[in-house]
């Protein structure tokens, strides 16, 4: 192995260890720092939840200004009325507590005969048997005759004198009261102020944003900003008319079903869907709560959780898809972890936050090149690609997951799409690496003895209408198959890629035949006299087998001119052009790059190819001759 290549380990570490100290130094920036940070992600979600009503009023010409100053203006009195709402409300809660007492009492005692009886009466009993047991055991242990003196009064003693202050206790305490409650106040009025500045000043905060991202792709950048502001902007405005919308049904259900304050609980409801998947279970207990207390029976709370549910589920499952789309997605896993990390540093705030913030991150990662690692932390799309994570699973020794992988794409897809998508990318990642030596001989035979077992389990599970089209016209038996010749350029997995070509053939047509490819090229040549095939196939799968490929078809095109060559380059996505053209100038009649594609281009030759082999066999089996398809 090369110096080089054994400096990539250590490079690796070091680019790790890096990345782990600037996370942690991001991490702390954002925890010691947020008196900043959370007027700034304030601003930010603001700008891109009013920006599509700022461009809405400036396209029916009103002027900048005087466009964020009405959305501000109107946004401030919608919030302004919902305070009011909801303090009126918990007010009135309060004051209207108490008088909810004897419901409250009756059922307390109703729980507790419950857990009295039966059964749990049996278990307390036993339990409090074994703590007396207990406490005997410890009172012997202890020592009854203990001296007089420990148990006297110390003397001498001074006695300590606390002189109470004239004022209220309440007013020594107000300056603190008023700090922590001017904090959060004082947040939310300067992310106002910076939202304020950034609507104004939007073009050219995004223009300075493209300097920093996007030098000197300029073009690129631009569009891929704007477009994944525009995203992120519709998200945020479609999630409060989400979250609003769950609110207005959540309170309208409650009041309905009679329970009082339906628009604090409502309120409390859209708030809580900013909290992904805990939020809105967690602030539903409290109307749950008030429907014991304020009702006799259990009707009206099992009504209440039944509302709930249902709400969620409808909202998950159809109303967020229908209006979300696939634009944009984020993980469960990374929603959750988000919501714990914003938690932990900004508190309440960051918690609220958390949903609009990952999303944030995630469609910034999927369009700014140099924050493409957050798209593939917190994104919902596969880590890997199919073919990637079925030959990770084999490399890993994982075959019962890397056969599922494969069985559930076959779920969704004919035999032969799962053998151009997943199996031939596996054998050419086995080409490279053993290439490579990134894999050993033992490794290579596993990955290659789990693949040729998967092709045969899928192929014993195709069905009839699975079975290779045949073109039209051709539906009469010849009464003879015709003979596929195969020849693997280089080792077993070429070999393997012709076995899996012969499962895409109609058996009641074709008849696939390998020779070895441990024969010289005049043995090759003398196979192909003997046996007459209609079609000679050369399995040469990427990377390497160009030579002895391009050897062969020179060799063959000489000496039978009339014979079909096709080569397949199975799973090459790279110059496939040139090294078709590469191929035909030494001879090949067609060269592919999948085995779907080899099997269609062979049926589509198939009713010339058995009217030559009527017309040579009536003529006793003479040569092969050069036949214009």
């Amino acid at each position: 192995m090369s110096v080089a290549s054994s400096s990539v380990p250590w490079q690796r570490s070091l680019v790790t260890l890096t990345a782990t100290v600037v996370g942690v130094v991001i991490v702390g920036l954002l925890y010691w720092a947020q008196v900043v940070f959370i007027p700034l992600a304030l601003a930010v979600f603001l700008t891109f939840m009013l920006s599509p009503a700022v461009q809405a009023l400036q396209r029916r010409g009103l002027g900048r200004v005087s466009s964020v100053a009405v959305v501000m203006t109107g946004a401030a009195l919608l919030l302004s009325a919902v305070a009011w709402v909801v303090v009126v409300q918990v007010t009135n809660l309060v004051g209207e507590l108490p008088k909810h007492t004897e419901v409250m009492k009756k059922k307390v005692k109703y729980l507790r005969e419950m857990a009295e009886g039966g059964m749990t009466k049996n278990l307390g009993w036993m339990v409090r048997e074994i703590r007396g047991e207990l406490n005997d055991k410890a009172q012997e242990g202890n020592n009854p005759e203990a001296p007089d003196e420990a148990k006297a009064p110390p003397l001498n003693r001074p006695t300590r004198v606390v002189m109470q202050p004239d004022s209220p206790a309440w007013l020594s305490r107000l300056p603190q009261k008023l700090t922590g409650a001017l904090e959060p106040l004082g947040a939310v009025g300067l992310g106002v102020v910076l939202s304020i500045f950034m609507l104004l000043k939007r073009e050219d905060l995004r223009n300075r944003f493209i300097r920093l991202a996007g030098h000197g792709q300029m073009t690129v950048t631009t569009k891929a900003v704007d477009d994944a502001g525009a995203r992120i902007s519709r998200f945020l405005m479609m999630q409060v008319l989400i979250n609003g919308g769950y609110g207005l049904v959540w309170g309208i259900g409650l009041r309905i079903l009679g329970i009082e304050y339906a628009l604090l609980w409502g309120f409390l409801a859209a708030l809580g869907r900013y909290i992904p998947y805990i939020g809105t279970p967690i602030l539903s207990l409290l109307p749950i709560t008030l429907s014991l207390v304020m009702f006799e029976g259990w009707t009206h709370v099992i009504l209440v959780v039944a509302l709930m549910v249902v709400m969620e589920l409808v909202t998950a499952n159809l109303i967020e898809p229908m209006l979300f789309g696939q634009s944009i997605g984020v993980s469960e896993v990374a929603l959750l972890f988000a919501a714990a990390l914003w938690a932990f540093l900004w508190g309440p705030i960051g918690l609220v936050l958390s949903g609009p913030l990952t999303v944030c991150l995630v469609v910034l990662g999927r369009y700014v090149p140099l924050l493409d690692f957050f798209a593939v932390l917190l994104g919902d799309e596969p880590a890997l690609e199919p073919e990637v994570a079925y030959y990770q699973r084999l490399l890993a020794g994982d075959q019962e997951e890397a056969e599922e992988l494969a069985r559930t794409r076959a779920k969704s897809s004919s035999p032969e799409q799962v053998y151009d998508e997943l199996l031939v990318p596996s054998l050419n990642y086995t080409k490279r690496d053993r290439r490579r030596e990134l894999l050993n001989a033992e490794e290579e035979q596993f990955v290659l003895r789990a693949t040729a077992e998967m092709v045969e389990e899928l192929a014993e599970q195709q069905t009839d209408a699975d079975e290779p089209a045949v073109p039209t016209g051709t539906e009469e038996k010849s009464g003879k198959k015709l003979v596929v010749l195969g020849w693997a350029a280089r080792d077993e997995a070429d070999r393997l890629a012709l076995e899996m070509l012969g499962k895409t053939l109609d058996p009641k047509r074709w008849e696939l035949e390998i020779v070895s490819g441990e024969l010289l090229v005049a043995q090759v040549l003398s196979q192909v006299e003997k046996k007459q095939p209609a079609v000679f196939c050369i399995s040469a799968l990427p990377p390497g087998g160009m030579s002895h490929t391009r050897y062969l078809c020179k060799r063959l095109r000489s000496r039978l001119p009339g014979l079909k060559i096709v080569v397949g380059r199975w799973g090459q996505s790279g110059s496939v052009d040139a090294t078709r053209e590469e191929l035909k100038l030494v001879g090949a009649d067609l060269v592919e790059t999948t085995l779907v594609e080899t099997r269609n281009q062979l049926n589509a030759w198939l009713p010339v190819l058995e009217q030559q082999d009527r017309a040579v066999t009536a003529k006793g089996r003479e040569k092969p001759v050069a036949v214009t398809i």
